[in-house]
């Protein structure tokens, strides 16, 4: 008879336990659908039995949007008597009190709720999400950091407590949470993600001199250093950056790794100064370390990638690079490590001294050495095929091209082949054709690749069709031609008589660009300056409106010295393109010019 007895209670308890939870659910549908009146009256028989969070908040927010503030009142005194040490049933009360706008009386409620949760981290855990919910942040604040200290983990909570402070627009305070919450390497993707959606640029200050300070408090704590260090290098300030990166290599003794991997961004991101200066410090540093003969030749490379950039092109300067190159080599010998340089001094050779023939033969030469590594001679046939076109020897290119091809299809350097290919089908006036393999190209997993592509071909697409010979645009092809073989001078007449004759024509912006910038090879700056100036006046809207206005900003920079003039060109690319690419680096060089420190 007893354990009949047990079976019925236990199956009571269930089916009890079921219409509860029934009766919970529609009255979660009624609140949902606004009907207050049904959804109070249900939660109200809900707490005679149970005063869980969901069900009390919402019998409050039921009450609340009808207006019946002392028969909640009533309910909660009740509830408070019978289940004093319950956290949500006083913070609950303060929330009434809100709504009556007695925040004297809400807070010494909210401290009630807080005072009962005593020292359990799981019902301070738990008050914290109920005051979050009801959007009382600083309360969520102050209940977690409870629990932190009773937890005795300083780290406890962070990634709640910034979500937190970020809510709350404490954002120095919400920085230095999620700072703590990266000392766990699992979480530092997600650190900088929140930091780059939640912070504006005024408060980006504020994040670096919060850097600083951790830096300098925690030496020894590499994480800290990292941070100032991503955050630098997202800023583009290489400089800075490479302050941090050398302070922590002499003290942590890292044999100028990061610091080699920080110098090749400052590359990559044509800080080429800057750069050199990190290569050379890991050559110096590290004299029998594994990086040195990279080092060592990538301190000629950036000063290499400067000297081309600069105009007009300082043919001295290139020799003085070839020399630096030769003794590259004498030094370490022509092996493996050092089959970049020459490929380096080929291409100086043949692009910039026009000495074909010298470049072909050191290609010959590298490639024999590094023979067994076939991506190295597969970059030495493109720059094979580059300098037979060079030499106006067209098959010849294509041949090379089309090996590369074949060697590493589906690979970067089999899509580089076929944009070399596209790009000499062009040069020949042969525009389907090109066209053809730009539109596969520019699915390119390099972006690089990609955008090239995708830029020759809308350059054909907009171009073409116009008139039945596509005259204009074979003229124009030919003169790119001209210029990728340096016969800078030619191109430039030629640019000028095309501008003539097209200046109606959709090619006429192209023409200027082309021209603009052939004109700052030969150092006839001001009258560059015209043609860019055409571009920004007439042509701004177009595809090449923002590349005109940062190179006539650059150009007043650089070549004529007009501080103010550069300025205010930067501000208004940044104001006029405000998703162009090359807005860091007009930031930052109008920082520079305006003569913000470096720390």
């Amino acid at each position: 008879m007893k354990r009949y007895l047990g079976v019925l209670i236990t199956l009571l308890c269930l089916w009890t336990g079921a219409a509860a939870q029934d009766s919970q659910e529609l009255a979660d549908e009624y609140f949902k659908k606004g009907e207050f009146d049904k959804a109070l009256t249900m939660y109200q028989k809900l707490l005679k039995t149970e005063a869980s969070g969901p069900v009390l908040a919402r019998y409050v927010q039921s009450a609340m949007r009808l207006n019946r503030i002392e028969e909640a009142e009533k309910t909660l005194k009740r509830l408070s008597k019978s289940d004093s040490k319950n956290p949500q049933v006083w913070m609950q009360s303060g929330v009434l009190e809100e709504s009556r706008r007695d925040s004297v009386k809400a807070a010494e409620y909210f401290d009630k709720a807080l005072s009962v949760s005593g020292n359990s981290v799981a019902a301070l855990t738990q008050l914290a999400q109920n005051f979050a919910d009801e959007g009382k942040n600083t309360w969520a604040i102050k209940t977690l950091r409870k629990a932190r200290d009773v937890s005795r983990e300083p780290n406890s909570f962070a990634g709640e407590l910034a979500r937190l402070y970020g809510a709350a627009g404490q954002k120095e305070n919400m920085i230095d949470e999620l700072l703590r919450w990266g000392l766990s390497p699992a979480n530092r993707e997600n650190v900088q993600a929140m930091l780059q959606d939640n912070l504006k640029e005024a408060d980006q200050k504020m994040l670096e001199s919060v850097l600083y300070r951790k830096v300098q408090e925690n030496p020894n704590e590499m994480f800290f250093t990292e941070m100032l260090v991503w955050y630098l290098t997202q800023k583009k300030e290489f400089y800075k950056a490479f302050i941090q990166e050398r302070a922590l290599d002499k003290r942590m003794k890292l044999t100028g790794v990061r610091v080699y991997d920080l110098a090749a961004v400052a590359l990559q991101n044509k800080d080429y100064k800057n750069a050199a200066a990190m290569f050379e410090y890991v050559a110096k540093e590290y004299p029998q370390g594994q990086l040195y003969p990279f080092a060592k030749r990538m301190v000629i490379k950036a000063r290499e990638e400067q000297v081309k950039t600069t105009y007009p092109v300082d043919k001295l300067e290139i020799r003085k690079l070839i020399a630096d190159y030769q003794r590259l080599l004498q030094e370490m010998g022509q092996n493996t490590r050092t089959l970049e340089a020459l490929r380096s001094t080929a291409n100086l050779y043949a692009f910039q001294l026009d000495e074909k023939d010298t470049a072909l033969t050191i290609l010959d030469q590298a490639v024999k050495v590094g023979q067994a590594d076939k991506n190295f001679t597969d970059r030495c046939k493109l720059d094979m095929g580059d300098i037979y076109l060079l030499k106006s020897e067209p098959w010849e290119a294509t041949l090379l091209y089309s090996q590369v091809e074949k060697s590493q299809k589906e690979e970067q350097l089999g899509h580089d082949a076929k944009l070399r290919n596209a790009r000499l089908h062009y040069f020949k006036g042969e525009f389907e054709l090109a066209k053809e393999i730009l539109d596969i190209l520019k699915m390119a997993t390099s972006r690089e690749i990609a955008n090239d592509a995708n830029s020759l071909s809308l350059l054909i697409m907009d171009n073409t069709g116009l008139d039945s010979s596509e005259t204009a645009m074979k003229e124009f092809a030919s003169v790119e031609l001209m210029m990728f073989q340096n016969k800078v001078n030619e191109a430039a007449v030629e640019l000028s008589k095309l501008y003539e004759k097209y200046k109606s024509h959709s090619l006429a912006d192209n023409i200027l660009w082309l021209r603009a910038n052939t004109l700052l090879k030969q150092s006839q700056v001001d009258e560059a300056l015209k043609d860019l100036e055409k571009i920004n006046a007439d042509y701004s809207t177009d595809v090449l409106g923002d590349d005109a206005l940062f190179l006539t900003a650059k150009v007043y920079e650089d070549n004529k010295k007009d501080k103010e003039k550069a300025m205010e060109l930067y501000t208004q690319l940044l104001q006029k393109y405000p998703g162009s690419i090359f807005g860091a680096e007009s930031r930052k060089r109008f920082r520079t010019l305006r003569g913000d420190t470096i720390n």
